[in-house]
């Protein structure tokens, strides 16, 4: 298929600038691929598709107050900086995004904080707008970190455009989130509220957590109309044996497996045997999943609704039809559901 293939018009209004009040009281719309019907229910009804022994696996990565500003040496220039990952502990390097770039050159120092007790030099250029950066700081690694979980903030998309407010460092994390290393949210998850997780343990579903670092890439645009030459950037991913185990037994017993979005999707596509089973995971992934393609772990999948053209709608197509997808974003769109990071939420059975 072709880039041009995921083209909608999307008005600017259903971008959603906050979540909704309660976790589980988004709007879900639940699409039926067997069935090719379409209904309108709130995020807490998905209780009603799971049944004893079936299986959700969530992606239990942690986002990390990734947006710094800093002050650029001398001029005194505000300067964004987006951390990206940690290169070496040690050295305290880390991949960065700078913003704006063209004022950022290797030697520049950056000050943060009011005391400026945090500076930074940058020692490499990578990209356009990335960077290498030394972070300049005499304390203990642990001090260290809490430096810039203290300056940075909660790392929202750049289509919200008001300002970070503190309810954001809650709201944009998921409930089970555990360790820490995403700058983005894997923002299907963020629908669960304790209540709600706690309602399906009791029915007797089963939870299967896997580790993917989200990064930026997720979010890169497509720029050639030839899928297969998109290449996506490569994210951390961990499963283990107990996940592993969880799942495989489901797959066994012919039950539901549902992936809570497109990161554990990809997770557990990025880890599957010649039989078609999960194996255990420690590494880094690529995938780029785009139709046609054949799911191997999940027969099920919650997501959010996403944007035209992106990676995230080419992997729901690939999971839920190509045609019968973009049917369900017309009716999202007449029917004013909010897309994206904060937005409402969609069940493939």
């Amino acid at each position: 298929m072709k880039l041009s293939h995921f083209g909608f018009d999307l008005p600017q209004e259903l971008l959603a600038e906050y979540p909704s009040e309660h976790r589980d009281e988004a709007r879900l719309m639940v699409l039926n691929r067997k069935e090719q019907t379409i209904e309108h229910k709130l995020f807490k009804d998905i209780i009603e598709y799971f049944n004893e022994d079936d299986v959700l696996i969530l992606n239990n990565t942690k986002v990390f107050p990734a947006r710094l500003y800093g002050n650029k040496e001398k001029t005194g220039a505000r300067i964004e900086v987006f951390l990206l990952r940690e290169l070496n502990e040690d050295q305290r390097l880390w991949d960065v995004l700078v913003d704006p770039a063209r004022k950022i050159r290797i030697g520049n120092k950056l000050y943060f904080g009011d005391d400026d007790t945090l500076v930074a030099e940058v020692i490499d250029n990578t990209t356009s707008r990335g960077r290498t950066l030394r972070f300049l700081y005499d304390g203990s690694y642990s001090e260290f970190r809490r430096k810039l979980n203290e300056l940075g903030e909660t790392p929202l998309p750049k289509y919200i455009k008001r300002d970070v407010e503190p309810e954001d460092e809650d709201r944009y994390q998921t409930i089970y989130a555990k360790n820490e290393g995403a700058v983005a949210a894997p923002t299907a998850g963020l629908h669960f509220s304790k209540h709600l997780l706690k309602r399906l343990e009791i029915k007797g579903v089963n939870f299967a957590e896997v580790t993917l670092h989200v990064g930026l890439g997720t979010f890169n645009p497509v720029e050639v109309e030839d899928l297969s030459k998109h290449k996506m950037d490569s994210e951390e991913i961990t499963i283990d044996k107990f996940a592993v185990n969880t799942v495989n037994q489901a797959i066994n017993d012919k039950r539901r497996i549902c992936a809570v979005g497109t990161t554990a999707m990809r997770a557990i596509e990025s880890a599957v045997s010649s039989g078609g089973m999960l194996n255990e995971m420690d590494g880094w992934s690529n995938k780029f999943i785009f139709p046609p393609y054949d799911f191997s772990i999940a027969n099920c999948m919650i997501t959010n609704f996403h944007t035209p053209k992106s990676t995230l709608l080419m992997m729901v197509s690939a999971f839920a039809g190509h045609d019968f997808i973009m049917k369900a974003y017309e009716e999202a769109v007449k029917e004013k559901y909010k897309f994206y990071s904060y937005g409402d939420a969609m069940l493939i059975i």
